[in-house]
């Protein structure tokens, strides 16, 4: 059954924080079609970290609604490495743009989290009330208590002053406008970058961190952006809603995909020294799906897309 519409957007001024990212874009394109004016995108970069930054750009831009899909981000090797920065990065972030958003009686606000705030060993496909329920994965421990603490807001937004504050926990997300950065990227682009550098170099040999054996679950930011869209409209709860593709591969399998995308056709070999992380982390879409929303972009044409946006952009 198709949700019902909770909070229209025609005419509606929206914020996307973060517009400039991966996910913050794909939000924004999926927003206009929707009636809505989409503000700030012309705005100065501002630091999200001052609080009086934020209250000003707040004051300025007056909007109805905000998705707040602004974080600092990385992959296992830049949240472990920067500890410190990952929490209170995201920790300020976070708090200034609810606070603000607050200040400014904006009574609409998605927040966007991460699938890392639940438990290492949760069980498997992971709902939406296993959060708390046990020890976090220790390499991203900093950015998902970062991500709990932006749940957290705005439940204590929601039931102190009635504020329609909402959250939303995507999986791995990849698409065009991703960080190709070997040193701070996730998985995916990681595995895309390495593929068509060692085919561009004719390289025999891939070397991917870790077993290969951990099992991740990936949906395309265009998806996720739908899906945040569609909750931005139709949801209305104190309780976090997954988002993901309800699909699950082993990171082996997923390099595999991504050289015979990219055309690499070497061996792949494994960096023991490296952690693997948690071992599986497939988010349940229950939640989601019985609202009417399933996600439409198959696993290979969207790393297809994402290649193609690579070698136009990056390469």
């Amino acid at each position: 059954m198709i949700a019902d519409e909770h909070f229209s957007l025609a005419g509606k001024r929206v914020w996307v924080a973060g517009h400039g990212g991966m996910v913050g874009g794909a939000v924004v394109r999926r927003l206009r079609s929707k009636g809505c004016l989409v503000v700030g995108l012309d705005e100065p970069r501002v630091d999200l970290r001052r609080q009086d930054a934020v209250e000003a750009l707040m004051a300025r831009l007056r909007p109805d609604a905000i998705v707040m899909a602004a974080a600092k981000v990385g992959g296992i090797l830049a949240n472990d490495t920067y500890p410190a920065d990952f929490l209170y990065d995201n920790l300020l972030i976070e708090a200034n743009i609810t606070q603000a958003a607050h200040a400014n009686d904006v009574n609409r606000m998605l927040f966007l989290g991460s699938s890392c705030i639940y438990p290492r060993l949760a069980p498997q496909p992971i709902t939406e009330d296993a959060l708390l329920t046990g020890p976090l994965e220790p390499t991203n421990e900093w950015y998902a208590i970062a991500k709990i603490t932006g749940i957290k807001l705005a439940q204590a937004y929601r039931r102190q002053h009635g504020r329609d504050y909402i959250s939303a926990m995507p999986t791995n997300l990849y698409g065009p406008g991703d960080n190709f950065d070997l040193q701070s990227s996730h998985v995916m682009p990681a595995l895309i970058r390495k593929a068509h550098l060692a085919k561009q170099k004719g390289e025999r040999e891939l070397v991917v961190w870790g077993t290969g054996s951990p099992r991740r679950e990936f949906l395309h930011a265009d998806d996720c952006a739908d899906a945040l869209v569609f909750l931005l409209k139709s949801y209305s709860g104190e309780e976090h809603v997954n988002v993901g593709s309800g699909e699950d591969l082993t990171i082996l399998e997923l390099t595999q995909l991504v050289c015979e995308v990219v055309g690499f056709d070497g061996t792949i070999t494994h960096d023991l020294s490296k952690a693997d992380g948690t071992p599986r982390k497939l988010m349940s879409g229950d939640k989601l799906r019985s609202m009417g929303w399933t996600p439409r972009i198959a696993l290979r044409d969207g790393i297809a897309e994402t290649y193609q946006w690579f070698l136009d952009h990056v390469a």
